[in-house]
């Protein structure tokens, strides 16, 4: 069926599907010393267990924060939530700050980014484990680059709307329903980082004397893309020359985990060469391609709420995809909590967009030249000469994404309705906006402002750090709030200890065990 035809099946039923779509964030940020240096301070007891916290954990570093919202059916939930735990987070860091951009803040040696800890239990031992095997394959820098992941999913009449039932074989069409949308977002994700992209610019101590050849320089401390959108999913911030061969097929879930499964199962003669522990000690998980599926970096992922100790790709084989993961966002250094509301609007409407326009299946011939359109936007999205490939023809950037927004704009008009806002349709028309002036793109923005005032990008970057903590510390939380999140701390506390002291099976048999399911 064509979009329109598919949007026609949709309409009927906007009031019933719309307000009951379910969104969730999870948003990285660096915390650092009131210098501009990466904190060495552990992961700060009064936030509870990093394990087991339901809301406040850690990524890849110490230093590296993630809050996790739980998941809601309105956007101002979500934000509600979020930037109530960034509050909680400045409650307990002292004069700490939280970092703005998604590329670090001033780095010294890369031995001093402290990995994350998670105690003794089996669980606990093998995620430090796994980050270590990270830094053994790409290094550390990479790791500490932080985003925003925006999980979202359609609630059961959105499928009935399109004919494909809730139960039995149902639940595969659906999984498959979300597989194609995921080759969608392949497809049309380069116009999200041109209209949201916030990471044109870099501090040199990020490269720290690796090849930056193809960026510009302003002073002696930055580097740029002069028409660049989003270094962060660029080879200058992802590098990572073995996963670009990596390629997952997407056409069905059941393509996808059998592939994914061959990549956490298939030796690597490289890591084989590192060994699996030094010195008695481990320094990897495996010496697969990759060690576990949460490996695969990818812009997009397809996921499965995991029972304690399930594999992922165990969920969605026994239980199907629940939701989209976006993994592909910068943090906007203009909002105190790194990302707005109406780049939320953006995304919900591309989700929707990419689950009802055809999308036939992908070969492994495909995937690098649908990157293409992503690299070139990434690194000259902003050039009014940028030719994108569109069905194997080279097109202009601004007619092609003009087109896709006026399909966003029939979706928005539902989503408005049947909210009773316009909100979606007014995100629509600041987007295009953006492509009919490239100035007011994020990256335009940052770049104007650095070469403007002849700022370095870590004076910038200090600058709207310092911005966002004003904002989010200038209303204190109340004494309950307070109250409440200390005893989810506590709890999260106790939750670990028992898990500490209730493992069954020695660390090598637990390993052997896990990767045996």
């Amino acid at each position: 069926m064509t979009f329109e035809q598919q949007l026609d099946r949709v309409r009927s039923d906007a009031e019933e599907i719309f307000p009951n779509i379910r969104r969730g964030i999870e948003k990285e940020s660096l915390r650092i010393t009131p210098d501009g240096h990466l904190s060495q301070k552990p992961h700060p007891s009064a936030l509870g267990s990093a394990l087991t916290h339901p809301y406040i954990t850690t990524d890849y570093s110490e230093a590296l924060i993630e809050l996790v919202t739980p998941t809601f059916d309105t956007l101002n939930q979500v934000f509600d939530h979020l930037s109530l735990l960034h509050s909680v987070v400045y409650h307990h860091i002292g004069e700490e700050l939280l970092w703005v951009n998604s590329l670090p803040c001033l780095l010294g040696d890369e031995s001093a980014i402290p990995i994350a800890e998670f105690g003794t239990s089996n669980i606990g031992r093998m995620k430090n484990i796994y980050r270590r095997g990270l830094d053994l394959r790409y290094g550390r820098r990479m790791q500490i680059i932080a985003g925003i992941h925006y999980n979202i999913s359609v609630p059961d009449s959105f499928w009935k709307a399109l004919g494909i039932s809730e139960s039995g074989t149902g639940e595969k069409q659906i999984s498959n329903a979300y597989m194609a949308a995921i080759r969608n977002f392949h497809r049309y994700c380069w116009i999200l980082f041109y209209l949201f992209g916030a990471s044109p610019a870099a501090c040199r101590s990020f490269f720290a004397g690796s090849d930056t050849y193809g960026l510009n320089e302003l002073g002696s401390h930055t580097v740029y893309a002069q028409h660049g959108t989003s270094l962060r999913m660029s080879n200058y911030g992802y590098r990572n020359p073995v996963q670009s061969e990596i390629c997952i097929n997407q056409n069905s879930v059941d393509d996808y985990i059998e592939s994914l499964g061959k990549t956490i199962t298939t030796p690597f003669p490289m890591y084989e060469n590192y060994g699996v522990k030094s010195n008695g000690k481990y320094i990897q998980l495996n010496t697969n391609l990759l060690q576990i599926e949460n490996e695969y970096y990818s812009v997009i992922r397809p996921k499965r709420r995991i029972n304690p100790m399930e594999k992922p790709t165990h969920a969605l084989r026994d239980r199907g995809v629940e939701y989209l993961e976006v993994r592909c966002i910068d943090l906007d250094p203009y909002d105190p909590i790194g990302i707005s509301q109406a780049q939320a609007q953006f995304l919900d409407l591309l989700i929707t967009f990419c689950l009802l326009h055809p999308s036939p299946s992908m070969t492994d011939e495909h995937y690098p030249i649908i990157s293409e359109s992503k690299d070139a936007t990434v690194l000259n999205g902003r050039n009014p000469d940028l030719l994108l490939i569109q069905n194997g023809e080279r097109v202009k950037l601004k007619p092609w994404g003009l087109d896709i927004l006026e399909k966003l704009e029939s979706i928005a008009e539902l989503y408005d309705r049947s909210l009773g806002i316009d909100d979606y349709t007014k995100c629509v028309r600041a987007q295009r906006d953006k492509l009919e002036n490239p100035d007011q793109t994020p990256s335009a923005r940052i770049l104007n402002e650095l070469i403007t005032n002849d700022e370095p990008f870590f004076e910038f970057a200090m600058r709207k750090a310092e911005e966002a903590k004003r904002a989010i510390t200038s209303s204190p939380l109340d004494s309950a709030t307070i109250d409440k999140f200390a005893g989810v701390a506590i709890e999260s506390i106790r939750k670990q200890k028992d898990m500490e002291q209730n493992d069954e099976l020695e660390f090598d048999k637990f390993l052997d065990w896990y990767f045996s399911q």
